[in-house]
């Protein structure tokens, strides 16, 4: 099943008329608080079941001696958080979704002193968070590149639990000992919105080059042209690869790929079955099939078709998440 532009935008209208039309009479009224201080509770919109979200509030509970206390500023819609709002692949509900957030420290444990990188952390700081990586001594900051960390837990596809504010679609959210944070002040909010998906995205070139596949002159095929492929793009050109061929449906996307650094693009909707379209993708790389493919859709049918732009001995790296296979 595909999730598309519309789906998020759904989502996205559904918590904004929630947020704006206030909190169920069920609900406990918000703490007034003076500027500059924190309130006793904060509101969250919990996906209670499937397309559903409520505005449901608690109390801010005690900070522990390594957390943080963090006022949401913004978060970014991942198409993750689409296909949990209409299928809960990961048997989340109840949960609150974001994990593309960003906000301000207003509270602090006593033994936070420095971010993940250790920059100095302060109350008023501007942060980043994404991962809990609890007491894995296979998982290091600085050795991420060289494995999956399927083991860590993520905020915003958190169970709900009795802290309730583990996501970014909230007025608030805690950052437990032991997650990752970082210091990102010097940075605007559309920027820090930013950071997790870029981040994924040069997680996933510096994954891909342990291949010893993708290098600089190796030719590169991106499939799928929303912000994960543009941002693929993006990165892949800091390596001074400049052999990009985007592959999508939609023209204004297919320019943004070029902006972004792609040499060349295809529009699937100009060619009818799997082997025109490779046959153009081929053509586009000059008669040759592509070393390398980064497949940044959530459509099945183009994970199961991506096969066909690649060399053999080819590499091929899966970023889009979808529920079924391939096929249809």
């Amino acid at each position: 099943m595909n999730i598309n532009e519309n789906d998020v935008a759904k989502l996205v209208q559904q918590v904004l008329q929630e947020m704006t039309s206030g909190a169920p009479a069920s609900a406990p009224k918000a703490q007034a608080a003076p500027s500059g201080d924190i309130p006793k509770t904060a509101k969250v919109a919990m996906m209670t079941e499937l397309k559903h979200f409520e505005i449901q509030e608690y109390p801010i509970p005690e900070l522990g001696d390594d957390d943080i206390l963090v006022r949401v500023e913004g978060c970014g819609v991942c198409g993750t958080d689409a296909h949990e709002y209409k299928n809960d692949p990961f048997s989340l509900i109840p949960v609150v979704l974001g994990h593309e957030g960003t906000g301000e420290i207003v509270k602090m444990g006593k033994n936070v002193k420095k971010d993940s990188a250790g920059k100095p952390l302060n109350i008023g700081d501007k942060v980043v968070t994404c991962m809990i990586f609890k007491d894995d001594p296979d998982i290091t900051m600085f050795d991420l590149n060289k494995q999956n960390v399927g083991g860590a837990d993520v905020y915003g596809l958190l169970p709900d639990d009795d802290v309730h504010l583990n996501g970014w679609d909230s007025d608030y959210i805690l950052i437990r000992g032991g997650s990752t944070v970082f210091n990102v002040s010097d940075l605007d909010l559309d920027s820090r919105i930013l950071i997790e998906p870029c981040a994924v995205l040069v997680h996933a070139v510096e994954r891909a080059k342990t291949t010893n596949i993708l290098r600089f002159n190796s030719r590169v095929v991106v499939q799928g042209c929303g912000p994960i492929g543009l941002i693929c793009i993006a990165v892949l050109r800091t390596m001074g690869i400049e052999n990009i061929v985007a592959v999508d449906g939609n023209e204004q996307r297919l320019a943004f790929a070029k902006r972004m650094g792609a040499g060349e693009t295809v529009n699937f909707m100009n060619y009818k079955g799997i082997d025109n379209l490779a046959n153009a993708v081929k053509d586009a790389f000059g008669g040759h099939l592509a070393d390398f493919a980064f497949q940044c859709t959530g459509s099945p049918v183009a994970h199961s078709n991506i096969y066909k732009f690649i060399r053999n001995g080819g590499g091929l790296c899966e970023l889009g998440f979808f529920i079924n296979g391939g096929g249809g």
